[in-house]
């Protein structure tokens, strides 16, 4: 069966809930973090550091650059920042000495926890919504 050229009312409703729902949780997640004293970039690095995908809870530059789709220069920036509140420390792989990992210290660690925690039903409701959306 062929593809209608436009999206029907149907499908164009089920996209906008899911534009909604992804909006209201990032709102959310910027509310949660400002309250824990973390902006919600500083959130979302510590994420990808404490979720890193080989379950190791730390991170390198150059891979956070590549799952946050930003410069590295930028990340550089923002490591720099959260780094120097405190939340973050760097530290040399015993493997190669020209690779320095980046892991939360035990304030990161509080914040990150008291954020994470403070949006388990957000992530809920959008996990809903998306399986609605796949349904």
């Amino acid at each position: 069966m062929a593809e209608s050229p436009t999206p029907t009312p149907e499908e164009a409703a089920s996209v906008a809930g899911f534009r909604v729902a992804l909006r209201r949780f990032m709102r959310q997640t910027e509310l949660v973090a400002r309250e824990s004293g973390i902006t919600p970039q500083w959130y979302l690095l510590l994420l990808q550091i404490k979720g890193a995908p080989d379950l190791a809870e730390r991170s390198t530059v150059t891979e956070l650059a590549e799952r946050l789709q930003l410069a590295q220069s930028s990340v550089t920036e923002l490591v720099a920042r959260v780094e120097q509140a405190g939340l973050l420390r760097r530290e040399r792989s015993d493997a190669d000495g020209r690779v320095v990992y980046l892991r939360l210290t035990r304030d990161g660690e509080e914040r990150f926890a008291r954020v994470f925690r403070n949006l388990a039903a957000e992530r809920r409701a959008l996990g809903e919504t998306i399986a609605a959306l796949d349904a």
